[in-house]
């Protein structure tokens, strides 16, 4: 069986993790910082968070997409699903490189967030219900 939107959501979400990455590596050799975040470079802290960040939610959504896609769920909505959750990370990511002038959380940032909370509620409630069916 083959897994077309998994494989889809897994390369997207991977070249995200390349790019984010090579944004890190980039600021480090801007900045000299050989390890950790130099807390006063505050583009070498967008760019390690964004990076750090997008690998603590891409693997488990992917996984999640890939039960789903096996257990048959319908193609059309899981594609739907997808498409939010990596919308999501890439507003994120764009959050986390703008800049904030009143404090506050900038816009796409707060909606990558939101997104990607809305993505993960809306799989893990999918994959209870294909349970439920017996279809999983």
């Amino acid at each position: 069986m083959t897994l077309p939107v998994t494989a889809l959501t897994a390369a997207f979400l991977a070249l995200l993790i390349l790019i984010t990455a090579i944004m890190t590596v980039r600021h480090r050799f801007k900045s000299n910082a050989a390890f950790g975040i130099d807390d006063a470079n505050q583009p070498l802290v967008s760019a390690a968070r964004s990076h750090g960040n997008l690998i603590e939610h891409a693997p488990m959504f992917v996984i999640m997409v890939a039960l789903l896609e096996l257990s048959n769920a319908h193609h059309h909505g899981l594609m739907g699903l997808c498409v939010l959750f990596m919308s999501a990370r890439m507003a994120h990511i764009i959050g986390l490189h703008s800049n904030s002038t009143d404090g506050k959380p900038p816009l796409p940032r707060s909606l990558g967030v939101i997104g990607t909370w809305i993505g993960y509620a809306w799989a893990i409630g999918w994959i209870g219900y294909m349970i439920v069916l017996g279809n999983l």
